[in-house]
């Protein structure tokens, strides 16, 4: 099978490097991740034959990026814990601090991107929610290698992943894709940088769950 047919979220496990150029062309690994590489760059407008040739040049590269396919399940879930849920519990009340404040000072301009703080207290509050789902039902399960029983569990954090991407979806909506205009102050554009953090971050954490945490346990049962 070729790269072009392959599932997109398995690619972004196989080739590091991949979910940059994913990244790049606004190719939705996580959330999207069952459809084949072609129909996620056609539905997004994005000549899959670019992208095909941007990751077979990856082929060839060294990269030190993890394949956390071959990781132990601690292992990854401890990755997880670390690298995301952590980084997430520190990120969004600056961001929101940061929101507010360019609502405050630039509310009458055009482009200012009103009710973000809003939509930030509110992704805020539906990822601490569901962060502890996973660290005191999900990820204890799994650890203890009760694949049948984190069935249902699991099926509930899919759902609420697509609900996290519909509020990316949201906030770039907001944000005009978090472009900031040229003469953008210095908190404006502080924002912005991590919100795009943010979106990444949040893309490759959902992306790990679903596509490799998530699916090796539904291949278990």
């Amino acid at each position: 099978m070729g790269l072009l047919e392959q599932p997109i979220g398995q690619l972004a496990c196989a080739l590091p490097g991949a979910t940059r150029i994913f990244h790049q062309h606004k190719l939705d690994f996580c959330c999207g991740g069952h459809k084949s590489l072609r129909e996620a760059a056609e539905k997004r407008g994005v000549s899959p034959e670019a992208v095909l040739s941007q990751l077979e040049s990856l082929q060839n590269v060294d990269s030190p990026s993890r394949d956390w396919r071959s990781a132990s399940r601690g292992e990854l879930i401890d990755h997880i814990l670390k690298r995301f849920h952590e980084q997430h519990r520190e990120d969004l009340p600056e961001l929101i601090r940061l929101a507010r404040r360019v609502e405050h000072v630039h509310g009458e301009r055009a482009g200012c991107p009103t009710g973000l703080a809003d939509h930030l207290e509110i992704m805020f509050q539906e990822l601490l929610s569901h962060m502890m789902k996973e660290e005191q039902v999900v990820f204890p399960m799994l650890l203890e290698g009760d694949n049948g029983e984190a069935r249902s569990p699991i099926s509930l954090m899919r759902l609420e992943h697509d609900q996290h991407g519909e509020a990316l979806a949201r906030l770039e909506a907001l944000t005009d894709d978090i472009t900031a205009p040229a003469d953008a102050c210095n908190t404006w554009n502080a924002l912005y940088a991590g919100l795009a953090r943010l979106r990444e971050d949040l893309m490759q954490h959902i992306h790990l769950e679903n596509n490799v945490l998530f699916l090796n346990a539904e291949r278990a049962i």
